[in-house]
């Protein structure tokens, strides 16, 4: 069963930029009580996932159907504060760059007012495991603009 976009699970479109809202588990931190880096990297990539949902594009569906998707070529990621369990975080994910066959997204995490991780994430449009355009709707969807 594909994910339904209306089931509240997917986060939010504001604007060009999709909003994802998570709570921060026991199972996501280290010994200190603080959330492990390499969990900020699962917050990222659920992030980039739904923005695709949003827009109305399924990782899963392109690969059964077409055997294409996204890829991620380079990612830089600063982290700037620590978040605990039970904090709720929303990581804000944008498209800076989009190019036929690649583009690059700023994902940002927040609580509150707080910026606890910026990121960048270069991803590489697939097909066959070769460079493809991605589809045309995708790109116009992700070219928005304010």
């Amino acid at each position: 069963m594909i994910a339904n976009v209306t089931d509240g699970l997917g986060g939010r479109m504001e604007g060009v930029r999709h909003v994802l809202t998570l709570r921060i588990y026991y199972e996501d931190t280290d010994f200190s009580g603080f959330v492990y880096h390499a969990s900020y990297l699962r917050f990222l990539e659920r992030a980039r996932t739904e923005i695709l949902r949003a827009i109305d594009f399924d990782h899963r569906r392109l690969w059964e159907e077409k055997r294409e998707g996204f890829v991620v070529r380079r990612m830089t990621i600063d982290y700037l504060k620590p978040a605990q369990m039970d904090d709720v975080i929303a990581v804000t994910t944008q498209a800076e760059d989009v190019k036929a066959a690649s583009l690059v997204l700023r994902q940002v995490v927040t609580r509150g007012g707080d910026m606890l991780v910026a990121a960048t994430a270069q991803c590489a449009y697939l097909r066959a495991g070769r460079p493809a355009r991605m589809p045309e709707r995708m790109r116009r969807e992700m070219l928005r603009t304010e």
